[in-house]
Order: C-alpha cells, then structure tokens, then sequence
C-alpha cells in the first residue's frame, strides 16, 4: 500500500477530523481574502484593509459550522447563509463569508437527490445573489456580486457531479459483488449435483452386484455341508458378480476422471442390449425374470438407453432385497409413440430366501436416484405397491429428444455416464 492510499484511509476513517482541517483551510482563505482590495486602481491589492472584528467573528463561526457538514448538511447550509447575509449586509468593505456556503451547499449536492439539489441550489443562489446585490456595500452589478451567483453554481454542479460519480461506482460494485455470488453459487450449485450424480452412478454399479453378491453367498453358507457343489456353484456366482462390479467401477471412474489418459477404461455403459444378460444374472441368484420387448428398431440416446437400464437394475435388485425367494419378476420394453416405456412388476409372494433370514436396510437412494434419472430426461416414473401384492415401476422416457446433453447418442460432461 502506497503513503497516499495509506492516508486517504486514515482520512477515511476520521471524517470528523477530515472536516475539521478543511474548516481550518477555509477559515484561512477567508481570513487571507478579507485583506484583499479586489477592485483597487492597479488591480487586486493585498494587505491595504484590515477587516472589521465583526466580520472575523462572522467567518470564525461560518468556518467552525463547517466540521459536522457530513452530520447534518442541511442545517450546516441554512447556518452558514445566514452567516453569510449578515456579512453582506455589515461588512463594509465584505470578507468572503460566503464561501462557507459554497462548501455547505457542495456537500448537500453530493448527499441528496438532483431534483432537492436544484431546488436547494436555486434557494441559495437567490438568496445570496440578492442578499448582496440589494444590501451590499458595493453597486448590483459589481463583479464580486455576479461571483456569489457563479460561485453558489459551481458548488451545486460539483456536488451533483460527485453524487453520480458514487452512484455509479457503487452500482458497479454492487453489479460486480452479485456476479460473484452468482459464480459461487452456480459454482455450488454444480458441485452439488455432480456429487449427486455420482452417488447415483456409484449406487447404481455397486448395490446390484453387491445384492447378488450377499444373497449368493448366503445360499453358499446355507448348503455348505450338504450340497457342497451348490455351495460351490454359489461361490462361482460370487467371484462373477464381484469382477462384474470392479469392472463396471472401473469403467464408472474411468469416465468420470475424464483425464485424456490413453489408459484409462473406454467401455460402453450398458444399455438394453444387455437386458438379458442382466436378468440372466437375477436368475442365476435364484430370482425367475420374464422379459417381453416391443421396441424393435427403436435407437435410444445413449442417456436414455442407460437410464433404462439402470431402472431395470435396480428395479430387480429391489425385488430380490424385498419380495424375498419365490417371487417372480416381468420386465416390459415398449415403445409407445415418441416414448419408451419400461416397466417392472413382482408379485411379491416370496419368502426370506436362505441364509438371508436377517432384514435388509435400505436408505430409499435407489428410487432417489431413479427418480433423479428420469427427471433429468424430462421423463415421468411412477412407482407403488400393485392391487394383490406386489410392487411395480414404470418410467416413460423419450425416445427423442433435442436436448444437446443426449442428442446424437452422447453425454455432455456432468451428466449420468
């Protein structure tokens, strides 16, 4: 910080004593004028006139009503007028009393509105500028009268001036301090749904291979001794569904990274294609899938082909966390004009299934995340028990969409992948 920008901070923050040094300054330009023969044989002249003791006091009390100018401008303006008329109408030969009123009447112009300005200005200047014209020691048109009125102008022009240049700097400012809160709020606003986005992702990759992992291993732990080759057939579906998961998580982070590393995981995210090789795998855990499609020729956005998949997922996973063993699922793909429809239905006549006796919790993101998904697509979702037991979901998705995050079969980045 540089000495000037160090003092006009300090001045800043002690305007009283700011105030105070400018009443000291006016005081001695008054003082100094009143011994000044303005209109002398050769010009101005100085130090030829004493001022009378009348006029020293008037410009001593003009000068002291100037240090609480910021406090009270108003009363500061009507203060030093009337000190001023007085001077005029004593003071013979006249000390400038009335540049007292200049400053107040400044200082008003840059604290108030234009419109009270120039009433409050006019007022001045007329009051001034007849005041010394008609009670004057010197003739109407003498220059030092017509000064008075330029004077009182300059005065009100420069406060008015002063005025619109802060409202200006502060409505920048202010403009400026509510960009940067809307950039940190946007800023906020991103980095919240990215971590929801990822949650989803996350959840959706981990908690179906994980289910398929629990209930597998259940079975294993519950036919270890008598059925070893079940126990070992379990097994099996375990180490599938674990490499299935690290491969699917492999390929979530991979995208999400995003980092241009030739390395990293290029595979496809799933889509429908898949389907039934995803219900293969809720078979093989003991969960009998039936999947019907009636969308034949339909190509999806690459968005919408996996947030059907993704529905269907966690849709099955959802079934065999809560129908229990025994239940039955049907999934239905079908296009129905510019949408596609897919659904999930159980009958939710099952029982807790072996070795998994104990409840499962579920904090409700599955359908969270669903919900989300579809939202984002400008789908609908609607899920709910079914009339006789059971559970069903059904999302409608467009088939099209002029959406630039998914059309043309492509993710924007910050979209689900």
């Amino acid at each position: 910080m540089t000495p000037l920008e160090r003092a006009r901070r300090e001045l800043k923050a002690h305007p009283l004593a700011l105030d105070a040094g400018l009443a000291a300054g006016v005081l001695v330009c008054m003082v100094a004028g009143s011994f000044a023969l303005p209109h002398g044989t050769d010009g101005v002249t100085w130090g030829i006139r004493t001022p009378a003791p009348l006029s020293l006091l008037l410009m001593l009390l003009a000068a002291a009503a100037l240090v609480p100018r910021r406090r009270a401008p108003r009363t500061v303006l009507a203060l030093t007028c009337t000190l001023s008329v007085a001077e005029c109408v004593t003071g013979d030969p006249r000390a400038p009393v009335a540049m007292s009123a200049v400053i107040a009447l400044y200082t008003v112009a840059s604290t108030t509105d234009r419109t009270t300005t120039f009433r409050v200005g006019l007022l001045t200047m007329t009051v001034l500028t007849a005041a010394a014209m008609l009670f004057g020691p010197l003739p109407w048109y003498a220059q030092e009268n017509l000064g008075v009125l330029a004077w009182t102008g300059i005065g009100a022009t420069a406060g008015d001036a002063v005025r619109s240049r802060r409202a200006v700097v502060r409505a920048m400012r202010e403009r400026a301090e509510r960009a940067e809160r809307t950039r940190e709020e946007e800023a906020r606003r991103r980095v919240a749904e990215e971590r929801l986005r990822i949650a989803r992702d996350l959840h959706d990759v981990v908690a179906h291979h994980i289910a398929l992992v629990n209930v597998q291993a259940g079975v294993a732990a519950h036919v270890m001794d008598k059925r070893p080759d079940q126990a070992k057939e379990a097994l099996a579906h375990v180490r599938e569904a674990g490499r299935s998961a690290l491969s699917e998580l492999r390929a979530t982070v991979g995208l999400l990274r995003q980092s241009g590393d030739p390395e990293a995981p290029t595979e496809p995210a799933p889509g429908l294609s898949l389907l039934e090789e995803l219900a293969g795998t809720f078979r093989s855990a003991g969960l009998p899938v039936e999947v019907a499609r009636a969308d034949q020729g339909t190509r999806l956005p690459a968005a919408v082909d996996l947030a059907a998949y993704r529905i269907v997922q966690e849709a099955l996973t959802n079934v065999r966390k809560h129908a229990g063993a025994g239940a039955r699922a049907e999934v239905s793909v079908v296009r129905v004009g510019p949408h596609i429809e897919v659904t999930v239905v159980d009958d939710g006549s099952g029982e807790s299934a072996p070795g998994n006796t104990a409840p499962e919790a579920g904090g409700g993101h599955g359908l969270l995340g669903m919900r989300e998904r579809v939202g984002a697509l400008g789908g609908t979702l609607t899920t709910g028990p079914r009339y006789g037991g059971g559970f069903r979901v059904h999302a409608i998705l467009p088939v099209s969409t002029t959406d630039n995050r998914i059309e043309g079969g492509t993710t924007a980045p910050g979209e689900p992948v």
